[in-house]
């Protein structure tokens, strides 16, 4: 005999509602039309949950649904809506004091329900969120043991293992936004790498004109930018600041129109700023070297125990 599962159903006005044991989707269907007077074919209407609208096809998921899920029932150009609140949701203000036991009574319900379902079927918390998960851990202990007819004890290790559980998503989610930021941050980092040391590639032939010149490579744009910014240097290339490097401090104060010690200390500041640069290109490849040598090793490891297997 085929196991029947409880659930109750209502049309689109939500004014009435009919209890009914079926074992599968279509015989809710043909059960529904039947208690609801509806004669449309079964195959032409379509089942939602009275909760959200979700729309009931497939077979297996109506078995995975736990007992007493309520369902509502469409007939053709008929849609899903939420349930509508006459008084616009300030009825509360009518009322002149909710009192504690009142209060009482209403809080432990959304647990409670969540243990008959557990009481019913173990596997339903499959089903469940993870706010219904915290619901039941923070539910207290033997009020929870009570409801799902079991012992404190038990009851006590399933509420810690969906600790665990609940702690364990929070962490994946962090890790995930941890290793998003990481990615995200190399990318960068690769890219500014590959910038600099296509110009660095070039620093060579720019020495060797200005060796051979002995005449100063200002450009005007280079002027103008020692003129203006405050801290030049952060707005240079590398080509650049290896111009300013080796230009005479004598071109650079008649280029610029500055006292000689002032020259002097932007030729400081230049080659501090690449001898900063090429030292990150540095660690980057060493960096790079090293994930690549570890992922070498793990090759290897990998071949090695192929090998022991064959």
């Amino acid at each position: 005999m085929e196991k029947k599962k409880q659930c109750s159903v209502c049309d689109s006005s939500r004014q009435t509602s009919y209890g009914v044991a079926v074992s599968s989707l279509t015989e809710l269907k043909t059960k529904a039309c039947k208690n609801l007077h509806i004669s449309s074919d079964p195959e032409a209407i379509m089942l939602v949950l009275d909760e959200d609208g979700t729309i009931v096809e497939d077979e297996d998921y109506f078995l995975c649904l736990p007992g007493n899920t309520k369902f509502m029932l469409l007939k053709e150009k008929e849609k899903w809506k939420p349930p509508q609140t006459v008084d616009g949701g300030t009825a509360w203000l009518m009322r002149e004091s909710v009192t504690e036991d009142e209060v009482d009574i209403a809080v432990p319900l959304n647990w409670k329900d969540l243990a008959k379902q557990l009481k019913q079927d173990l596997a339903n918390i499959l089903l469940m969120s993870e706010a219904d998960l915290q619901t039941l851990t923070d539910a207290p202990c033997d009020q929870l043991a009570a409801e799902m007819q079991e012992n404190v004890c038990k009851t006590k290790k399933l509420q810690d293992t969906l600790q665990r559980v609940l702690d364990r998503k929070e962490e994946e989610r962090q890790s995930r936004q941890i290793l998003e930021l990481y990615l995200e941050a190399l990318k960068i980092e690769n890219k500014k790498a590959s910038v600099e040391w296509a110009s660095g590639s070039s620093q060579d032939v720019v020495d060797s004109s200005i060796d051979s010149s002995g005449s100063s490579t200002l450009s005007c744009r280079l002027i103008n930018v020692l003129k203006e910014k405050s801290s030049p240097e952060l707005s240079l290339s590398n080509q650049e600041l290896q111009v300013v490097i080796k230009e005479n401090v004598d071109v650079l104060v008649s280029a610029l129109k500055v006292e000689k010690q002032k020259a002097l200390s932007l030729q400081q500041a230049c080659e501090e700023e690449l001898n900063h640069r090429l030292e990150q290109v540095k660690i980057l490849h060493s960096l790079s070297s090293c994930s690549k040598g570890r992922k070498t090793e793990e090759d290897n490891v990998d071949v090695a125990q192929t090998k022991r297997k064959k």
